[in-house]
């Protein structure tokens, strides 16, 4: 007969398998990996210079609405944004005959859609958070009903009526940004596919944001425009488009394609860093909900920074070595290419100490020498299903850890193809993505959940037999 009682004895039974309990034996809660270091002061200190970034972090970390709790991870976000629509005018200005102009218009089209659907989704977290308000993020108002408009010597309003309640109906007044270069793409024949394109997936992806962005999409339902150029800053972002001092004579297309990625790359690397700040403070907070959904943002903005390093591919093999170890003189160190960014370091290091966050979540105490508790509290959280927004959480953490892993073992495997797998040899890499998990007693809780449920259908199917 079936074991009908089954279930009822896997929730009561805390005892465990002995033979498991030795193969996914927990460790130390304070052991660990081996810490990510930065690569020497002099390789940081190059390319910090190369990329401006003291003067972009000043953009970045401007405070003008201290009422806006997402003011820290949307600017450098938009910012991103908008050195992704000058890098597609470099794309299309470039004049070699042998660049894949095809698979860049495709690649940035697509990254910029990655880019809108993160920010769409950082908009949206921030309204279910309670932090937005109208007050105190600076969007302007669609709607006026106080007759006709005066003209304005501004080419970037549009206006048409809505039908209302009154026989005119209410007047609508699209604002468009004034610096943003992506109006302008939209009017080159050049670009103009793929700025249209990107305008309409603003369009599709703000739907559910209570303000859109303001770029020079239809905006047909009318809502609130976000300051675009209050925030993003263009005018004061774009003078930054070159490399100063001695690496703006570089007579090579791809220091412009690299200055770009590397540009966007680090405004989400920052984005991501104030992520994780307020996802710590959501789990002090004991906001696990909030906290989970930031830990998947994170997780998105990881895959992001993969597509966004996949973009050396792209790049001509000659030109680019050329630039790299002749023009630049980027000398190879022991340590990783990527380690030469410190907000990279910083992003790592910030999401390896999740795991220090499992206890707190779970509501126990570390046993210093690697008991079981933490195992057995994940258990049966996992099974009573009573608290699903810390389930929420853990699952999100490890989502981080996979997707962290995945980032390094891809920027591998980039850097191997585009300069050679001597370059990519080195064990600050594989420390990383061949480090065991981050959080090994949710690991075993799995283990043992599935060890035990795979035991229990293994008698019952005895049993019909």
């Amino acid at each position: 007969m079936v074991d009908f009682d089954c279930k009822s004895k896997l929730v009561s039974s805390p005892k465990l398998p002995q033979k498991l309990r030795l193969l996914v034996q927990t460790p130390p809660f304070r052991g660990g990996a081996a810490d990510v270091e930065t690569a020497s002061d002099s390789a940081c200190s190059a390319y910090e210079q190369y990329l401006r970034l003291p003067e972009l972090r000043q953009l970045w970390t401007v405070r003008e609405f201290p009422d806006w709790r997402s003011e820290p991870i949307l600017r450098p976000a938009l910012q991103a944004l908008e050195i992704t629509f000058r890098f597609v005018s470099t794309v299309f200005s470039d004049p070699r005959s042998y660049a894949n102009r095809r698979e860049w218009s495709r690649r940035l089209e697509s990254l910029a859609a990655s880019q809108i659907e993160l920010i769409a989704a950082l908009i949206e977290d921030d309204e279910d958070d309670g932090g937005w308000r109208a007050a105190s993020v600076p969007v302007e108002d669609v709607l006026s009903r106080e007759g006709p408009l005066a003209r304005t010597s501004s080419s970037s309003l549009e206006v048409w009526r809505l039908p209302g309640e009154s026989r005119d109906g209410a007047t609508v007044v699209s604002h468009t940004s004034e610096e943003s270069l992506l109006p302008r793409l939209s009017t080159w024949r050049k670009s103009e596919g793929v700025a249209q394109n990107i305008m309409y997936t603003v369009e599709c992806q703000m739907k559910r944001c209570p303000y859109t962005l303001g770029l020079g999409e239809p905006n047909l339902t009318a809502k609130p425009s976000l300051n675009y150029d209050l925030i993003c800053k263009p005018s004061e972002l774009h003078t930054l488009k070159r490399p100063k001092s001695r690496y703006s004579k570089i007579e090579n297309h791809e220091n412009l394609t690299m200055y770009s990625v590397c540009q966007i790359l680090e405004s989400w690397i920052h984005a991501a860093v104030e992520l994780l700040k307020r996802v710590g403070e959501n789990i002090e907070s004991k906001s696990f909900s909030v906290a989970a959904s930031g830990c998947y943002l994170v997780q998105r903005i990881w895959k992001l920074l993969e597509d966004i390093e996949d973009l050396h591919l792209l790049m001509d093999p000659d030109d680019l070595l050329r630039l790299m170890k002749s023009q630049l003189s980027v000398k190879s160190e022991a340590t990783a290419f990527c380690f030469r960014s410190r907000g990279l370091v910083e992003m790592t290091k910030m999401c390896r100490d999740l795991k220090h966050r499992v206890p707190h979540i779970l509501g126990v105490e570390v046993d210093p020498s690697g008991g079981p508790g933490l195992q057995e509290a994940a258990m049966k959280l996992y099974r009573e299903k009573r608290e699903p927004e810390k389930v929420h959480l853990l699952q999100s953490m490890q989502a981080v850890e996979s997707a962290m892993k995945v980032f390094f073992y891809a920027n591998m495997q980039v850097v191997a193809a585009a300069m050679g797998s001597l370059e990519s040899s080195g064990e600050s890499l594989s420390q990383i993505f061949l480090e065991p998990s981050h959080f090994p007693s949710l690991d075993a809780a799995k283990t043992f959940l599935g060890e035990q449920l795979s035991s229990c259908g293994g008698r019952s199917t005895s049993s019909r037999n």
